[in-house]
């Protein structure tokens, strides 16, 4: 055997820092957000929780007083995850002005999904009418997917491969809290077993898109200047998740993300200015999940915006939507930082020039 043969299949040494990323000619002109119609608050959790409570020796209110969350949405039984993915990609083509045959990408970066394949993108990209040469396909990596997509979308129109790309997001909480409910009201539920799903019943149910082009063409679009992203993937098992339930341990969680949050946050100053932005759109976990990032990140939290107080987590559809949500607070000229964490761990903060 030759010498060295033995190390050269060895795993290579991981090194610490962050992967940074940044764009010449790339802006998005339109960013949207599409609601379930189905109001669902958090004293109904409660309230059809009860069983599993009694059995657990706990009561009510966790979900309000801990997370910060009133309510959620819920989608109609018979709207799918790419309709939802669909109704908002039409809203954000509409506002874009942008002839849907001149899109040349569609991501979809949904979590939630029906089967395995196809691929979702297959049903938006024929409820949209999208071209033919429109290349599609899904991508997923938890919350931190719609981001992702950005970055993939900005890579291909910066590198002149396309004109115009769409990324969606359609997400539904119904299913996995329905099936928790019921496993947890079965008998026999403890404290461990309500504080493991506990994160389930923050989860909410709503679509965001987003349509990014050439700056160059689009004088009038919001920059996407670039970002940072960073991995965490030790802690890969601390939330585990799919369309029957969410098991995690939230203070593990908590405390892991808050530390990546903090060492992607620092090596993304070292290329952008990050002292002073508009405003920092932060992926919608819960009450106690944004105050520990603010903290920790040493940023004013109302320049902070929430959506999770009535909407829950959403997943990767969360920045983006809550960013539609406050478009209209900004004026040209600010700037934005959008940040995400997605389970595994994964982290990301993207900025915008508005």
């Amino acid at each position: 055997m030759a010498q060295g043969t033995e190390s050269d299949h060895r795993l290579p040494t991981p090194s610490a820092g962050s992967s940074v990323f940044k764009f010449r000619d790339t802006a998005f002109l339109s960013v949207a957000a599409v609601d379930a119609p189905e109001v669902v608050t958090s004293d109904q959790i409660d309230e059809w929780l009860a069983p599993a409570y009694e059995s657990a020796g706990l009561r009510g209110g966790m979900l309000e007083q801990l997370a910060g969350i009133s309510e959620r949405r819920w989608w109609p039984s018979d709207v799918t995850f790419a309709d939802a993915a669909a109704m908002a990609g039409a809203k954000a083509i509409a506002e874009a002005g942008v002839d849907p045959m001149d899109i040349g990408l569609l991501i979809d970066t949904s979590v939630c999904r029906e089967r395995l394949e196809p691929s979702a993108s297959v049903d938006i990209h024929r409820q949209l009418g999208l071209s033919s040469a429109c290349v599609n396909f899904d991508l997923s990596n938890a919350c931190l997917g719609f981001m992702n997509g950005m970055q993939l979308a900005a890579t291909m129109i910066d590198s002149g491969q396309i004109d115009y790309a769409l990324v969606v997001d359609g997400e539904g909480s119904r299913r996995p809290q329905e099936a928790t409910i019921e496993r947890l009201n079965a008998g026999g539920a403890t404290r461990e077993d309500i504080l493991e799903n506990f994160a389930t019943f923050t989860l909410g149910s709503g679509s965001a898109a987003m349509v990014l082009g050439r700056a160059s063409d689009h004088p009038s679009g919001h920059r996407f200047l670039g970002g940072v992203s960073r991995a965490a993937t030790e802690h890969n098992l601390l939330c585990l998740g799919d369309l029957d339930g969410m098991r995690t341990d939230s203070r593990a969680l908590l405390e892991a993300a808050v530390e990546l949050a903090v060492a992607t946050w620092a090596d993304g100053g070292e290329h952008f200015e990050w002292d002073d932005l508009t405003m920092y759109v932060i992926h919608q976990v819960s009450k106690v999940h944004t105050e520990a990032i603010a903290r920790a990140l040493k940023i004013d939290p109302d320049r902070v915006p929430q959506t999770f107080p009535t909407r829950g987590n959403i997943g990767p559809a969360s920045v983006p939507f809550t960013l539609a949500m406050n478009a209209e607070r900004l004026v040209p000229g600010d700037r934005v930082a959008c940040m995400g964490i997605g389970s595994g761990l994964n982290s990301a903060v993207i900025e915008i020039e508005w």
